[in-house]
């Protein structure tokens, strides 16, 4: 799941090799598919706003490991529930490469990032994360996209790096590393997890990825939240439980049932306009100013990424 996600995580837009393309063209004709996949999106373009108010009153560690805990029992009690089956002992590798990018990598190296970087800024590079999934994903499948295709993957990869250099003066920055290194891990993650849907539905992956990372983050949040005691406000309790509930696991929840329902390059172009959302996000909930480069160079990558989607072959 860039999705992960979401990333998690934060966003999974290019988790676009899940088998959702069945019985799309009747699904399709319906607005509901359309209405999840857009609550989806939502979900996840609050996730770097909310991660913000969540460091207002905790540590950059304790976060993570609490939204991490927090998510993954949301994530077994459904699997309880439902009563579904333990995936079988080949999906592990894969799972593992799962939580190691979507639920643990991304989340932790952009909350690093957070802490010296605006949201805003770190929309915008993150935005570049449909692309490197995209390249990714076929390198791992051995599936050879169009020369359009790269041309615009490189133009967006140009377009991001040209932005971080010039706001960052001239070189970049160890938020900026951080949030290319995060790129990097979820795209990996995503990749696989994409993989893993095609044998399984795409919330199980996520779910039996949270729960995988248990035995490391129940003891992280522990020793975490015992060298950082944190300062319990309304805003950062607010934070942990959005990225905990809605962007690591229910809004994975509603964008994977909106894909299946409309399928992947109609949900996929609903989410090209997540940076932009961001964006308007870190205006309205953080009071933050953007600079001019910002909103157009979140604009170029959308229409890099609409050129992928579309020459993908």
């Amino acid at each position: 799941m860039r999705a992960h996600d979401s990333a998690t995580a934060t966003s999974p837009i290019a988790v676009s090799t899940a088998p959702a393309t069945t019985g799309t063209d009747r699904a399709a004709k319906t607005p509901a598919g359309t209405v999840l996949a857009a609550l989806g999106v939502i979900a996840f373009s609050l996730t770097f706003p909310a991660t913000a108010w969540g460091l207002e009153g905790f540590g950059p560690w304790s976060l993570v490991a609490v939204r991490c805990v927090l998510a993954a029992l949301m994530a077994g009690g459904c699997l309880l529930a439902l009563r579904v089956p333990v995936p079988a002992r080949r999906h592990w590798a894969g799972l593992a490469v799962v939580a190691a990018g979507v639920v643990v990598g991304f989340p932790m190296l952009t909350t690093l990032a957070l802490e010296t970087s605006t949201t805003a800024h770190a929309a915008v590079v993150v935005g570049l994360l449909p692309l490197t999934t995209a390249a990714l994903s076929a390198l791992r499948t051995g599936v050879r996209p169009s020369r359009t295709f790269w041309t615009a993957a490189l133009a967006g990869a140009g377009a991001v790096l040209a932005f971080t250099i010039q706001q960052s003066g001239g070189a970049l920055t160890g938020a900026d590393l951080y949030l290319l290194a995060a790129l990097l891990v979820c795209a990996a993650g995503y990749t696989e997890g994409g993989r893993l849907a095609r044998v399984m539905p795409g919330w199980q992956v996520i779910a039996w990825a949270l729960v995988l990372c248990l035995p490391l983050s129940v003891p992280a949040a522990a020793v975490a939240l015992s060298y950082d005691t944190p300062q319990l406000t309304a805003h950062s309790v607010a934070g942990v439980l959005w990225v905990a509930a809605g962007s690591q696991f229910l809004g994975l929840i509603v964008w994977y049932r909106g894909m299946a329902a409309i399928g992947v390059p109609k949900a996929s172009q609903l989410q090209l306009a997540q940076p932009l959302l961001t964006l308007v996000w870190s205006v309205v909930l953080l009071g933050e100013h953007l600079p001019v480069a910002a909103p157009l160079t979140a604009a170029a990558v959308l229409v890099c990424i609409a050129v992928t989607q579309r020459a993908r072959s």
